[in-house]
C-alpha cells in the first residue's frame, strides 16, 4: 500500500467533529500570525524613531525573517492539513460508496441461500422416496424367498413375483439415478456457497452419508435377490435333471426285470428285491422306491398263510407271457438278481 493510501486510511477514522476542531485551530494559528506580524512592525517603528542601536535593529530584523519564515511554515502547515481533509471528505464518500454495494452483495447472498435452503428441502423430499421405494423393494424380497422354499408347489406364482421385482427394481434404479442428478447439482451449489454456509453444508454432508448407506443397501438387497434367484434356477435344475434320472433307472429295471425271462437259470426261481413286509399290498424294491409295473403270474401276489411278503420270478410257470412274478416267505434260501453297476 503506498504511503497516500495509508494516510486517507488513517484520515478515514477522524469523525466530523474532529474536523471542525481541525479547521478552527487553523484559523486560530492564522490570527496568532497576523498579530506576531503587527508587533514586529510596530517595533520597527520605535526603533527608528527612537534612532535605537544598529545591534538591535538587526536583531529585531532577523526576528521578523525567523517570523516570517515560521508563518510560512505554518501556512505550509495549514495547506496540508486542508489537504488531507479534502482527501478524508473523498475517503468518507469512498466508504459510503463502498457500504453500499456491500449492502447489495449481502442482498444477494441472502437470496442464493435461500434459493439453497429450498433445494436442499426438494432433495430432502426425494430422499425420503427413495427410503419409501427401499421399503418397498425389501417387502419384496422377503415375498420372493417365501416364494422360493415354496418352489417344487409354486413355480408359475414365483415367476410372477419375479416380474414384479424387476419392474420394482427398475422403477428404483430411475429414481435412483433421478436422485444422483439432484444430488450433483446440489453439490455444485453448496461448494459456491461453503464458506458462509457452513451449517447447510454440514446438513448436505448428512444427507449425502444417508444417501450412500440406502444406495449400498439396496445394492446388497438387489445381490441377495440374484443369488436368490440362482439358487431357485440351481434346485430347479437340479430336480429336472432327478426326475430324468429317476425315470430312466425306472426304464432300465423294467428292461432288466424284462430281460430276466430269458435267464441263464432253467427251470428256476430267484429273489428280485421286491417287498411288502413293511405294509402289505404295498410292494416297494429295496432301495425304498414304489413299484410302478409289475409282472405277477394270475392270482398272484395272494400272501398265501400271511407269509409271504417277497417276490420271486420263476420262468417256468409261464412260457408264452412276462409274468413270471409270485410271492413267497421271505426266509427261503434262493438265488437272487442283482444290479450290477458299470
Amino acid at each position: 500500500m503506498s504511503k497516500g493510501n495509508s494516510e486517507d486510511v488513517i484520515y478515514c477514522n477522524i469523525n466530523r467533529r474532529e474536523q471542525v476542531e481541525v479547521v478552527k485551530h487553523i484559523y486560530e494559528n492564522a490570527d496568532s500570525v497576523k498579530g506576531l506580524e503587527a508587533k514586529r512592525e510596530m517595533e520597527d517603528l520605535r526603533t527608528q524613531n527612537t534612532g535605537g542601536d544598529a545591534p538591535w535593529s538587526r536583531f529585531y530584523r532577523l526576528a521578523a525573517v525567523c517570523l516570517g519564515l515560521l508563518c510560512v511554515l505554518r501556512l505550509t502547515a495549514i495547506t496540508l492539513l486542508w489537504i488531507k481533509f479534502n482527501n478524508l471528505t473523498i475517503g468518507k464518500k469512498k466508504l459510503h460508496t463502498s457500504y453500499t454495494n456491500l449492502t447489495e452483495e449481502r442482498d444477494q447472498l441472502q437470496t442464493s441461500y435461500i434459493n439453497l435452503t429450498i433445494e436442499r428441502d426438494q432433495l430432502q423430499t426425494s430422499y425420503t422416496n427413495l427410503n419409501k421405494e427401499r421399503d418397498q423393494l425389501h417387502t419384496s424380497y422377503t415375498n420372493l424367498t417365501l416364494v422360493n422354499e415354496q418352489l417344487e408347489t409354486s413355480n408359475i406364482n414365483l415367476t410372477e413375483e419375479r416380474d414384479q421385482l424387476q419392474t420394482s427394481y427398475i422403477n428404483l434404479t430411475i429414481e435412483r439415478d433421478q436422485l444422483q442428478t439432484s444430488y450433483t447439482n446440489l453439490n455444485k451449489e453448496r461448494d459456491q456457497l461453503h464458506i458462509s454456509y457452513t451449517n447447510l453444508t454440514l446438513v448436505n454432508e448428512q444427507l449425502e452419508t444417508s444417501n450412500i448407506n440406502l444406495t449400498a443397501e439396496r445394492n446388497q438387497l438387489h445381490t441377495s435377490y440374484i443369488n436368490l434367484t440362482v439358487e431357485r434356477d440351481q434346485l430347479q435344475t437340479m430336480y429336472d435333471s432327478m426326475t430324468a434320472m429317476k425315470d430312466q433307472l425306472q426304464i432300465q429295471r423294467d428292461e432288466v426285470l424284462r430281460g430276466l425271462l430269458v435267464l441263464a437259470f432253467t427251470r428256476t426261481e430267484a429273489w428280485i428285491g421286491l417287498t411288502d413286509i413293511q405294509t402289505e399290498g404295498v410292494w416297494k424294491w429295496v432301495d425304498g422306491s414304489a413299484l410302478t409295473t409289475g409282472y405277477w403270474l394270475m392270482g398272484e401276489p395272494n400272501n398265501f398263510a400271511n407269509n409271504e411278503d417277497c417276490a420271486l420270478t420263476g420262468s417256468f410257470y409261464s412260457t408264452s407271457s412276462n409274468s413270471t412274478w409270485f410271492d413267497y416267505p421271505c426266509g427261503r434260501s434262493n438265488f437272487a438278481l442283482c444290479k450290477k453297476k458299470f
